[in-house]
């Protein structure tokens, strides 16, 4: 399974950015997703997760309210939609999909497949 991150960049503090992972995959749509991303000089960290099964949406505390996730069926694409971005969310971001229900899915070690990343940088 391959995927496909894009829609990184710099924006200004405060800005909006939306992040998409493509996949060629036709039943992506029914996949568990996840996001994380990695500061420099920090571990990987969980930022949203999507369940495979009723696409219930799970969030760190640190971005509840301004990240929303969601998904295409149709177009097999995850999006992470970024609002009210702060500095701190400055990262490689990366999706993450499994076939499986996860037992965790905020556990990165759970996902089997991987996108390359997407940079975002938040600075004025």
């Amino acid at each position: 399974v391959q995927l496909q991150a894009s829609g990184g960049g710099s924006v200004q503090p405060g800005g909006p950015l939306r992040l998409s992972c493509a996949s060629s995959e036709r039943s992506f749509g029914t996949y568990t997703g996840g996001w994380f991303r990695q500061a420099p000089g920090k571990e990987r960290e969980f930022v949203a997760a999507i369940h495979r099964g009723n696409s219930h949406t799970y969030y760190a505390d640190s971005v509840k309210g301004r990240f929303t996730m969601s998904r295409d069926g149709a177009k097999n694409t995850l999006y992470l939609q970024m609002n009210s971005l702060k500095p701190d969310d400055t990262a490689v971001y990366y999706c993450a999909a499994s076939r499986t229900v996860l037992s965790s899915i905020r556990d990165a070690n759970q996902y089997p497949y991987w996108g390359q990343g997407t940079l975002v940088t938040v600075s004025s």
